[in-house]
């Protein structure tokens, strides 16, 4: 019971990301943001959050998740409903950056303590539930918002999904138990350093499809869009054509074909996942047919529902609880680096839409033939990094 709660914990961690997606510019522009400043503005949350990404991580192997989950909890929750007192661009950019800052702190943990607790044989079912809670995000919170947004405005957005928050964060300090050192704490001395995560060659593949799976995703949110305009149809449908790649992603999360990830070696399922969605961006850049790109974006659901479990069951695999949540935390700064990479890259190249997904997919497919055929060296368990 307590574990189907932090999936509800990472549903709207997600949720809260997703939900500012459709009015940060808006909201941004209303307050009399220039360009720069509205850019900054979008921008500063996935700057930030990599900060708290990296230091949950640290915090997590000291205390525990579950005293980070609560903590990021309570401080989003209140950093949310302060977006009410924002009444100049400049403030909304200080509220943007702690914003990210505290929900950083979330995500690599909740993911560490779903690990923690999680049998070994159903890891890979586990991590395909995790990605069934984050597709479910992906599909509400722009819809929520919008809708939302819409009828009121888009603060309140923001105040909702903070009373969310802080309801979770005191649901959490009244059933999440306080956090038991594993028996190998005693055993280790002193933590693992950074670096040997680094030379880590399975924990280096998770953190690269991290990365491009987070870049394709900012290349999506860019160019999809001005595909879809130059064949002459409107913004719903590229909100239309994304969800039918969450719906996809979802199902392959839930239905029984998550059986897969605990059958399959993660290094494959991931490589299949990553070429899919390689070969689907590659397509969709010659597609001229809208019902084409209902079933490339398909396609890339597939791809995306293999990759991301994945990536946390090889993440898990190389780690051992007492240095877990420092992978976490660094696997979702990469993340958050590949949203931006992703979307920035292709922007500062002047890139037409159809070159977006030539380039990114071609990425795509070279990176996932590395990942595979790529020899592990001897630092490919952490355990013995003292000998």
């Amino acid at each position: 019971m307590i574990r189907v709660f932090v999936f509800l914990i990472i549903f709207f961690s997600f949720f809260d990301l997703f939900t500012q997606l459709p009015i940060m510019t808006p909201l941004a522009a209303s307050l009399g943001a220039t360009p720069f400043l509205t850019g900054l503005a979008v921008g500063m949350y996935s700057f930030s959050n990599t900060i708290g990404n990296v230091a949950s991580g640290f915090i997590t192997d000291k205390k525990g998740p579950s005293f980070i989950i609560k903590t990021g909890l309570l401080l989003t929750g209140v950093i949310l409903l302060l977006y009410s007192l924002a009444a100049h661009p400049w403030l909304l950019l200080i509220l943007r950056f702690l914003h990210g800052l505290a929900a950083g702190f979330i995500t690599p943990a909740a993911f560490t303590y779903v690990a923690n607790t999680t049998a070994k044989e159903k890891k890979g079912k586990n991590a395909a539930l995790t990605g069934a809670f984050v597709g479910l995000a992906a599909i509400v919170g722009p819809a929520f918002s919008g809708i939302v947004a819409s009828k009121t405005n888009e603060v309140t957005v923001l105040c909702l999904t903070g009373a969310f928050m802080l309801l979770l964060a005191i649901v959490a300090l009244l059933v999440l138990p306080k956090y038991q050192k594993p028996a190998s704490f005693e055993k280790q001395t002193e933590s693992i350093p950074v670096r040997f995560l680094f030379r880590n060659p399975l924990i280096m593949k998770s953190f690269a499809g991290a990365f491009f799976l987070m870049f394709s995703q900012g290349v999506l949110a860019y160019m999809l869009p001005l595909k879809v305009e130059q064949l002459g149809y409107d913004a719903r449908t590229s909100g239309m054509l994304l969800s039918t790649f969450g719906i996809v992603a979802v199902l392959i999360f839930v239905l029984p074909i998550n059986r897969l990830f605990d059958i399959v070696k993660p290094i494959k399922t991931l490589s299949f996942g990553m070429t899919t969605m390689g070969l689907s961006f590659l397509l969709i850049s010659s597609s001229q047919d809208i019902f084409i790109l209902y079933v490339l974006m398909a396609f890339y659901g597939i791809g995306f529902a293999f990759l991301f479990p994945s990536l946390n069951t090889l993440l898990i695999e190389a780690t051992e609880e007492t240095h877990r949540g420092k992978a976490y935390g660094y696997f979702y700064a990469f993340f958050s680096f590949g949203v931006v990479f992703g979307s920035g890259t292709t922007g500062l190249l002047e890139l037409s839409s159809n070159q977006g997904f030539v380039l990114t997919g071609t990425l795509l497919v070279i990176i996932s033939a590395f990942i595979l055929f790529k020899k592990n060296s001897r630092f490919a368990n952490v355990k013995g990094w003292q000998k």
